[in-house]
């Protein structure tokens, strides 16, 4: 089995439980039964230097955009940083216009749906947010079907989630859908999860 190269996007005030989240369940999976790792997660930030997320905590990523790998699969986390300060950023958004175009699936978490919308990888599609910025997702970009009191939304290529923790029910409904119910249960269970409530 090839491993998919999986990468999360880090910036500075990114919502904590937003990458951590996936970032465990991805990084635990195995195929039931092996030893096998179906994921090599790693993270990358615009510059590769060390990021400061929410309430404080210091994380060096593993790339920048420049020496990035190609992943096969990107996460986009949301919180503050992701909201205000890198929807504003052009080569972040070109960036993820470009890794839109190369990569199997990319998802985001809770926020990090604006900096998909922002780059138009939402345009006709369903999604959803945090339910504290759901409303300004739907009136700032029309052209996306806003789908609220989910804990995600699958388009195929994207899925996107909502608020924080759901980036956890996320993770294992993507487990789910790549690898079958069995790595997901499997997964769930070494992480005490109640996975009942993440793949529906």
């Amino acid at each position: 089995m090839a491993q998919r190269q999986i990468g999360i996007f880090l910036f500075d005030e990114v919502e904590v439980l937003d990458f951590a989240g996936p970032f465990e369940v991805l990084s635990l999976t195995t195929i039931a039964g092996t030893d096998i790792r179906p994921f090599k997660v790693k993270t990358v930030s615009e510059k590769g230097t060390s990021i400061s997320a929410r309430n404080g905590l210091k994380i060096q990523p593993d790339y920048s955009f420049e020496n990035a790998p190609k992943f096969d699969i990107l996460i986009v986390p949301g919180g503050y940083g992701a909201e205000e300060i890198e929807i504003h950023k052009p080569n972040v958004i070109t960036w993820l216009q470009k890794q839109e175009e190369r990569v199997e699936l990319i998802c985001s978490v809770c926020t990090g749906a604006f900096l998909l919308a922002k780059a138009g990888i939402l345009d006709g599609k369903k999604a959803t947010t945090h339910w504290m910025d759901i409303d300004r997702l739907e009136a700032e970009f029309p052209n996306i079907l806003v789908i609220r009191d989910v804990k995600y939304v699958d388009e195929g290529s994207v899925i996107t989630s909502s608020g924080i923790s759901a980036g956890i029910n996320m993770s294992f409904y993507m487990v789910q859908k790549l690898l079958g119910n069995e790595v997901a249960q499997a997964t769930a269970k070494r992480m005490e999860f109640d996975i009942t409530l993440s793949c529906r």
